[in-house]
């Protein structure tokens, strides 16, 4: 074998490797891309859920809770702008109105508190565990998808898949955060004031 023949040898290995190891990269960066996209569907499934027992929730506690209607046209309308923000995909404003419900359930639940006939009532229990329990799986998904998110924006930042990463488009998707307003506990006191 002569030396212009070994060197076409290599360089042709090479080149295959080459090859070989961005078809490797590109896929990694597609799998993260779409696990971030499941991610999300798991928590839209969730939403949907949540945002088709709210209503019922809510009727419930209109039958006892006369005078607290303002608590309950506010979960009201943080239900729907949370259903806004889930249909236009918008992960920034689907946590802001995340907050906002959250909160209101809250306060919901704490006036509860105030109402032993509607604590007793069997709908109300059902209602609340399952939208608590909702609560809790979104929460959890919430965690998943943000680990995805931050996985694929990790990676494609990252040498050497930044470079595939621009050539093909990929780009970073945003976290799903809640307010520190909705972390924080609900004040029964403001509540019951008054």
């Amino acid at each position: 074998m002569s030396a212009g023949t070994v060197f076409l040898v290599v360089v042709g290995v090479l080149l295959a490797l080459a090859i070989g190891y961005g078809v490797v990269l590109y896929n990694r960066l597609v799998a993260l891309k779409h696990n971030v996209s499941q991610a999300w569907a798991n928590i839209d499934v969730l939403l949907k859920q949540r945002h088709d027992e709210l209503p019922k929730l809510v009727e419930v506690c209109k039958q006892y809770m006369e005078f607290e209607q303002e608590t309950l046209a506010r979960v009201m309308e943080a239900r729907a702008r949370v259903a806004s923000a889930r249909e236009r995909q918008d992960v920034g404003a689907l946590g802001s109105a995340e907050s906002q419900l959250r909160l209101g359930l809250g306060q919901l639940f704490a006036v509860a508190e105030a109402y032993p006939d509607l604590k007793a009532n069997s709908n109300f229990q059902h209602l609340s565990d399952r939208v608590t329990a909702l609560e809790n799986s979104i929460a959890d998904r919430r965690e998943y998808y943000n680990a995805s998110v931050n996985l694929n924006n990790i990676r494609i930042e990252q040498f050497p898949d930044v470079f595939i990463a621009r050539r093909y488009g990929f780009k970073p998707f945003g976290l799903l955060e809640f307010s520190e307003q909705e972390k924080a506990d609900v004040n029964l006191k403001e509540l019951f004031a008054g």
